[in-house]
């Protein structure tokens, strides 16, 4: 899987549990919209760090 890869399915899979979270303590849709940003952002970046990781190994 190739580096830029990992970082959007990080990307997508952090937004898609941020909506989730928001959702289930009620939240708004900007509630919503705020959680999917953070938590892709957050997961964004542990992909880049991922991606760093596996090219240096090998």
């Amino acid at each position: 899987m190739p580096g830029g890869m990992i970082v959007i399915a990080c990307l997508f899979l952090g937004a898609a549990i941020g909506w989730v979270r928001a959702a289930r303590q009620g939240g708004k849709l900007a509630d919503k919209l705020q959680y999917a940003a953070a938590h892709a952002m957050a997961l964004a970046v542990l992909g880049i760090f991922l991606t760093i990781i596996l090219s240096r190994m090998g």
